[in-house]
């Protein structure tokens, strides 16, 4: 098996834990303030990370290194996780999924500005129908929407898309699981006192789903999933296996259905549809 395909299938076994982020995050912020819940999460997995770089006795990256595991610190670690946990007070996890269509488009845009890539025309015309269909969907209201969720979701899905390709650009030389571990342990300093400072005035009132909605971005979305998904970027190439986020809103919508019991519309369908097409398209054309 070539390093073309193994980047594809982490890249997909990494979809397929993100997929659960969102649905995740919005029972977590029932109960728990969205601010906490982006440090408590990004707090966790960095004493996860800290633990697995001092048993695998890993070295200190080098100083040439640290402004671009900051910028994957700001975008996956600070902004993608409080930007998307913002929004999902004012909109539901089944419309919020949907707004994912477009993070194949922000990393393949940062793919080539920050990793280097180059890629076929083609490429970009079933980037953009997948991007395109999503982004309709949105300004149609479809799902209970409203604009403030909406911007904060697109300004997510901006800050991720570098965070995406940064990361995926380090993961060359620093390896998946050290560059996700390295930026969650740069942004510690901040996160803890955040964690203090927002901490629930009663935790007796906070529901068991929060507390395990909390556990799993924790330790999957923020951790395990980037082992997957940053050795994916690297192997298959940032804007190519970045096309599979489309798969994501699927599988999302899967999920809010049947834990939430979310109403996904055939509108959310056929955009989800639409933009699964595209990615079988735009994976041919960027070889």
């Amino acid at each position: 098996m070539d390093d073309r395909t193994q980047g594809w299938i982490n890249g997909f076994i990494g979809v397929l834990i993100f997929a659960g982020s969102l649905p995740a995050t919005r029972v977590a912020v029932a109960d728990l303030d969205p601010t906490f819940l982006t440090a408590a999460r990004a707090s966790i997995a960095a004493l996860l990370g800290a633990a697995m770089l001092v048993g695998l006795r890993q070295r200190p990256p080098s100083r040439s290194s640290l402004a671009s595991l900051l910028v994957v610190a700001v975008g996956v670690v600070v902004g993608f996780p409080l930007l998307t946990a913002l929004a999902l007070q004012h909109v539901s996890s089944a419309h919020s999924i949907v707004f994912l269509g477009l993070l194949p488009l922000s990393t393949a845009v940062f793919g080539v500005l920050r990793g280097g890539e180059r890629l076929r025309p083609a490429f970009w015309v079933f980037s953009l129908l997948g991007s395109a269909a999503v982004a309709g969907y949105a300004l149609l209201g479809a799902g209970r929407g409203s604009l403030q969720g909406d911007l904060l979701m697109v300004a997510a899905v901006l800050v991720c898309g570098l965070g995406y390709a940064e990361g995926a650009r380090l993961t060359r030389t620093l390896g998946g699981w050290q560059v996700i571990s390295w930026a969650l342990l740069l942004a510690l300093p901040l996160m803890v006192p955040l964690l203090w400072l927002r901490w629930p005035l009663d935790v007796a009132h906070v529901g068991t789903q929060a507390w395990l909605g909390l556990g799993y971005v924790s330790v999957f979305s923020m951790l395990i999933g980037f082992m997957f998904w940053y050795r994916g970027l690297a192997q298959g190439g940032i804007a190519a296996v970045g096309q599979l986020q489309l798969l994501q809103p699927f599988f999302g919508l899967a999920l809010a259905a049947v834990l939430l019991h979310e109403r996904v519309s055939m509108g959310m369908l056929g955009v989800t549809l639409c933009a699964v097409a595209c990615v079988a398209g735009a994976r041919h054309f960027a070889r």
